[in-house]
């Protein structure tokens, strides 16, 4: 049968599909455990563009590849060579090692005419195998957490790197899903209070030739060959069912499982790259190529950019999706260099193919579909353009946030901004607050501990003369280059941690959390880690330790953020009064006590403000309550203490003071105070009831 695509068991047999427009043979080769080719079958079948046949005698466990006929004429946009074994993009297990030789390229390196060259060696020593298996498996009854968006709180984690060093985790198990569903693990995970937890690429990856000559390993696994098989080095045994486990133990914890996908690339690179999959199978039909067909558009920067512009490409990334969905039970996604995916034509379109089959989708429906919206490619940057069923991360709160709490002139109004739900972003086609995906830091860049560490970057051990990584990080080493004796910086470093991470999990929108910054984790400077599979980039279980009380520090707020509501509204706040009661449910006071004025805005100088977010006020249509929580949040960015008045609070209560990053700060009821330089502070008050008829 032409359809489902790929190897499938029926219990009786397994149904091959592989689709090729331009082919005109797919040869289907069967392997032996040893890696030796036994048989090759010619697909006898041809429908609607697919390659098909049905073998009766093969069962899960089978090894095969294809070798795919066709014209080789780069200079039109054809690669295909039968002498490369390809794998199959619809594999769910690819099995065996990548090991880089000449024959994996379709044409013989040094010719001298490049890639129009054309090689006959057997590539088929050299690949890994595509392996067929039996998808059953027995999931029981545990629920999908079904964590709310506004709820949300992600926790973005390296499956490898988080386990590779973890005392409580069998040495044999490190390092892969296994070893992140052990009980030690999944319990401390829990114990922070995130909801979701965010895998960075676990999609079969390879690591490229030129890394592994320099003794380095493509780490973060952005370099895809397989949208359907988990990674093999992932896996503590061969089998499938082991991803689906750790995904059954996490969410037996209630945690969400996200991943993070690559759709926009392979690992086939350029058109000097190997031949090992798409490139084989039908290339003018999977990338996007340039003008002259012999070349690939490149707005992903890796050598070639996948086309979801066609029919097929589309339905590939589709089912890879409901793939991981169902059968694999996933929470959400996000997405790699998504504006990539909204391409068409004439550009990035919010209507484009991909992104409107993901919101009519029944199954994508109740995914999370988070964007990372930016490419290389031209009209690349579209933070806030997406559809209403997507979050997007948000560089802009990152950089303000850094750069605010750094010092830096003129940041207070973005500031406000940022902390608010960046209104000015999202606020359209009925998107709400959560759709801002908030960080400080991510995998790519300085961690937490480094960005108060460094002023430059420290990227030597990555072979490329410190010339990789983004140079500006808005970080600052607060007096000493790396790590010090100090104690006046140590404890300044310790403060302005508090300060990112409470400016992170206070605002409005939806906070993502980097593994490991909860107990200060260090990679040395290094903020491009890409290629480091080892101790910079391995979390530390022995220093997280030593730091139990900034990790308590996050669990706090966490706590903080889940109690109050304020603190993740479903609305976005615009100090508007309401026509009733005349509250505004969000207002901004200098620190003298008045409501700021557009001079105290726009002063380069001031870097102090206080946001009050009043719980008497209430969105439209939704009923207001009695005796509700109102929230006072206090910055004080300025490198001195400053006396602040403290508003009225909304009710007859006083200001309770629920957290302070200097630990100096007294409470007050009203008034002046000394606030300490470098501080962020969090007062709560209890509202007078809104109406006692209510």
């Amino acid at each position: 049968m032409p359809f489902p695509l790929g190897a499938t068991w029926d219990g009786l047999g397994v149904n091959f599909a592989l689709f090729s427009a331009h082919a005109t043979q797919v040869e289907l080769c069967l392997f032996d455990e040893h890696g030796r080719e036994t048989e090759r079958i010619a697909l006898p079948e041809y429908t609607d563009e697919v390659w098909h046949g049905y073998l009766p005698d093969v069962r899960p466990g089978q090894l095969y590849g294809y070798r795919v006929h066709g014209p080789y004429e780069p200079e039109a946009g054809h690669r295909f060579n039968p002498n490369k074994l390809l794998l199959d993009p619809y594999a769910k297990q690819i099995v065996g090692e990548l090991r880089w030789h000449d024959a994996l390229f379709g044409y013989p390196l040094g010719h001298p005419d490049a890639d129009l060259g054309y090689d006959r060696r057997d590539s088929a020593p050299y690949m890994p195998k595509s392996r067929v298996i039996d998808p059953a498996f027995t999931w029981g009854n545990h629920p999908w957490p079904g964590v709310p968006w506004q709820r949300s709180v992600i926790y973005e984690m390296h499956v490898r790197g988080y386990t590779m060093r973890h005392p409580q985790v069998p040495e044999r198990l490190r390092g892969t899903f296994a070893g992140l569903m052990q009980r030690e693990v999944v319990a401390y995970i829990r114990s922070l209070g995130v909801t979701s937890v965010e895998l960075m690429p676990v999609h079969a990856f390879v690591d490229d030739k030129h890394l592994l000559e320099a003794g380095l390993r493509n780490y973060w696994g952005y370099n895809t060959i397989g949208f359907f098989a988990p990674h093999q080095g992932y896996m503590a045994t061969l089998a499938v069912s082991e991803f689906k486990e750790m995904v059954a133990h996490l969410h037996d914890a209630g945690l969400e499982v996200l991943l993070d996908v690559v759709y926009n690339h392979t690992a086939e690179g350029n058109h000097l790259g190997p031949t090992l999959s798409l490139r084989g199978i039908d290339n003018a039909t999977y990338y996007r190529l340039a003008d002259d067909p012999r070349y690939y558009v490149n707005d992903t920067g890796t050598g070639n950019t996948l086309d979801l512009s066609h029919s097929r490409v589309l339905q590939m990334v589709m089912d890879s999706l409901r793939y991981w969905s169902t059968e694999m039970r996933v929470d959400g996604f996000r997405f790699d260099l998504a504006t990539i995916l909204g391409r068409e034509s004439h550009g990035f379109d919010q209507g484009g193919g991909f992104l409107d089959a993901c919101r009519q989708d029944p199954v994508l429906g109740r995914a999370k579909l988070i964007a990372e919206p930016w490419d290389i490619g031209p009209g690349g940057y579209q933070a806030g353009r997406f559809s209403p069923s997507w979050a997007e991360w948000n560089d802009r709160f990152r950089d303000t946030v850094r750069a605010f709490w750094r010092g830096d002139q003129g940041r207070l109004p973005e500031f406000a901004t940022r902390m608010s739900g960046s209104a000015d972003i999202f606020d359209r086609r009925g998107r709400r607050p959560y759709a801002s995906v908030n960080f400080v830091t991510a995998h790519d860049g300085f961690t937490l501990n480094d960005l108060v560490s460094y002023d430059r970057r420290h990227n030597e051990d990555n072979g490329e003369d410190n010339r990789d990584g983004p140079g500006n990080n808005f970080s600052w080493n607060h007096g000493a280059e790396g790590p010090t004796d100090d104690p006046a910086v140590r404890i300044l470093r310790a403060k302005q941690m508090r300060n990112l991470l409470a400016s992170l999990l206070l605002a409005q929108g939806t906070p993502m959390l980097q593994a490991g910054d909860e107990f200060a984790r260090t990679q040395h400077g290094n903020n491009n880690a890409y290629c480091q599979d080892n101790e910079t980039t391995w979390l530390d279980w022995q220093a997280a330790a030593e730091r139990r009380e900034l990790t308590d520090f996050v669990r706090r707020l966490i706590r903080l953020r889940r109690h109050y509501p304020l603190l993740r509204r479903s609305r976005f706040l615009h100090g508007e009064p309401d026509p009733d009661t005349g509250i505004r449910d969000i207002v901004w006071y200098a620190p003298d006590g008045r409501e700021c004025t557009e001079s105290h805005w726009h002063d380069p100088e001031a870097r102090s403000l206080a946001m009050l977010l009043d719980g008497r006020a209430r969105p439209s249509g939704i009923p207001r309550t009695s005796d509700e929580d109102s929230l006072l949040l206090l910055v004080n960015a300025r490198h001195e203490p400053m006396d602040f008045a403290l508003p009225p609070p909304p009710g007859a209560a006083p200001w309770k003071l629920l957290l302070d990053t200097s630990g100096k700060a007294e409470a007050c009821a009203a008034g002046p105070m000394r606030m300490p330089a470098r501080t962020l502070m969090l007062f709560k008050a209890r509202a007078k009831a809104a109406d006692e008829a209510d």
